[in-house]
């Protein structure tokens, strides 16, 4: 593959957004640092996230990397409603990007109704002025991007707000350590010309086949989660998944009958250095399980030395991995014309 091959489908420049992600996050960092914000609401039992697509995957990341340090529940939110428990001592994050998601909007206005304390984050729309007359917390990032582009102004202004209202610590170094290993990365996943690009492999075995991506639940279910919505955004296919140990109690029983179609399915192990030791044992079983029908099993590896750096570097590879999938079904990556016509209907029986 060469970069004209890329260009000649990647219409609307999804491969220049991927290639800058790493100046994404550290504008993000900044954002998020910079950000005036109010005194930090008092006496927090719960968190909980509002959004969906890609305004709401910063979310779900975000809980799993703090999963050892929160001492509150945190919950992503892909509702119109908020659950019966949120109140004045809930944090209710509304994630945005355009800041016109229907549901958000809807459960934002619930947690006003609510009185619960809000944070809010996105590039204008009706969440910000629903923030502005709250007189709520807003930390306002660049529009203009498809939101499931915009990862980063999800993930670190948040992170950096926990951080500055005392709900985490704070993470420097392991934040400069995400934003080395993606610009490294960056630049080898963005060379199609070489064959030891993990991606544009990665890509070749997905090519034309149903793809499953298998995770654990404590450490990489949520990038599993950002692989499958990449897959199907960007790559224009179907990826399913689920999460280890629980698919080993079901799932893994299906694995058996329909031996025509399981042939032309390939697996993907998103695998960590701190997948809990009987996890680990558990996905070594697992694979050769599931090599016997399936048309391919295959292992994705994190690097780094940090969780967040280990984390990201999965999210970016997966990201590049979409993107040359689409150049091989010869889809442009950018357009979701298919989303855009439900929010058509949607509008029209509103109305």
């Amino acid at each position: 593959m060469t970069h004209d091959d890329i260009r000649s489908v990647d219409i609307a420049g999804m491969a220049g957004l991927i290639r800058e992600f790493p100046s994404q996050v550290r504008h993000a960092v900044a954002i998020g640092d910079d950000a005036a914000l109010h005194r930090p609401p008092k006496d927090i039992r719960a968190v909980v996230v509002c959004g969906l697509g890609g305004s709401a995957i910063g979310g779900d990341l975000l809980r799993s990397y703090l999963a050892d340090e929160l001492r509150v529940p945190f919950i992503v939110n892909r509702h119109y409603t908020l659950p019966a428990f949120v109140g004045p001592r809930t944090l209710v994050v509304v994630s945005s990007y355009s800041g016109n998601t229907e549901e958000t909007v809807s459960a934002h206005r619930e947690a006003l109704r609510r009185k619960a304390p809000t944070l809010c984050i996105t590039s204008g729309g009706t969440t910000a002025k629903l923030a502005g007359r709250s007189k709520a917390p807003l930390i306002t990032v660049p529009g203009g991007l498809p939101p499931r582009s915009a990862l980063g102004y999800s993930f670190f202004p948040l992170l950096a707000a926990l951080g500055r209202w005392g709900i985490v610590r704070s993470r420097p170094r392991d934040i400069r350590e995400t934003i080395a290993l993606l610009e490294a990365k960056a630049a080898e996943y963005g060379d199609p010309g070489t064959g030891a690009n993990r991606a544009l492999q990665l890509a070749e075995l997905l090519r034309g086949r149903l793809s499953v991506v298998y995770a654990s639940t404590e450490r990489l279910d949520a990038v599993a989660t950002r692989w499958r919505g990449q897959i199907a955004e960007n790559g224009k296919s179907l990826m399913f998944g689920n999460v280890l140990p629980e698919m080993n109690h079901n799932e893994l029983v299906g694995w058996k009958a329909l031996t025509g179609p399981m042939e032309r399915m390939q697996v993907l192990f998103l695998r960590d250095r701190d997948d809990h030791r009987k996890v680990q044992l558990r996905m070594e079983i697992t694979k050769e399980l599931v090599a016997r029908y399936a048309g391919g099993v295959a292992e994705v590896w994190s690097e780094g030395k940090s969780r967040l750096a280990r984390i990201f570097s999965l999210v970016h590879l997966g990201d590049w991995t979409s993107l040359y999938l689409a150049v091989l079904h010869r889809e442009d990556p950018t357009p979701v014309e298919v989303i855009d016509h439900l929010k058509r209907e949607l509008a029209g029986a509103k109305a």
